[in-house]
């Protein structure tokens, strides 16, 4: 698929199952993560995969996780949580290891993880497989976080969820740039495109 053809017409899978992403499949995306934009050069965010069997022991951290924020949680609510980690054959979390000593803001490295994640979502598309991006409590729990190997004071970006796409394209409307882009001058804006 032509790159720009790619960031036009990307969009977020509805529903993913089997087949799992390729080997090859899975190199590229960790490999286009690599190619994030990195001020500084501080890698200031790292990828867990979580896959196969794997997935069933993180569904259990995300249903105990929603237990502990909510103690009135039902079984039902619980095993939808547990179901979570289902989604897809592959889970690929997004966490930030920000370097708070380092003379790069910490909104730079912040952007950069969602940078790194956005490259994990574009490489899918390219290898023909879904992916959709996903937080919610979760991302900001401290239970989900420390099994994880994730330090209290950094940020899960996102689960990004892969697999194949079995829910066919979404129905986000396109919008139309002017809508969001402007041209500036020093004495008015102007939408973009005008």
């Amino acid at each position: 698929m032509d790159a720009m053809e790619l960031l036009r017409t990307r969009f977020s899978a509805l529903k993913l199952g089997e087949p799992a992403p390729s080997t090859q499949a899975v190199h590229a995306m960790l490999e286009s993560a690599g190619r994030a934009p990195d001020h500084g050069r501080l890698q200031p965010w790292r990828l867990i995969l979580i896959e196969g069997d794997a997935r069933l022991d993180f569904g259990k951290v995300l249903a105990e996780a929603l237990s502990r924020r909510n103690p009135l949680a039902n079984e039902q609510a619980l095993a939808r949580e547990r179901e979570k980690a289902l989604r897809a054959p592959l889970i690929i979390v997004v966490a930030t290891r920000c370097d708070r000593s380092a003379k790069i803001p910490l909104i730079e490295q912040i952007v950069s993880a969602g940078c790194a994640a956005h490259s994990i979502m574009l490489a899918a598309v390219a290898a023909g497989l879904g992916a959709m991006w996903r937080t919610g409590e979760p991302a900001y729990d401290n239970a989900v976080k420390n099994p994880l190997g994730i330090e209290p004071d950094d940020f899960i970006v996102g689960f990004i969820y892969v697999g194949t796409d079995i829910g066919g394209p979404g129905t986000r409307p396109q919008r139309a740039s002017r809508e969001f882009a402007q041209h500036w001058a020093r004495d008015r804006a102007k939408p973009a495109g005008s």
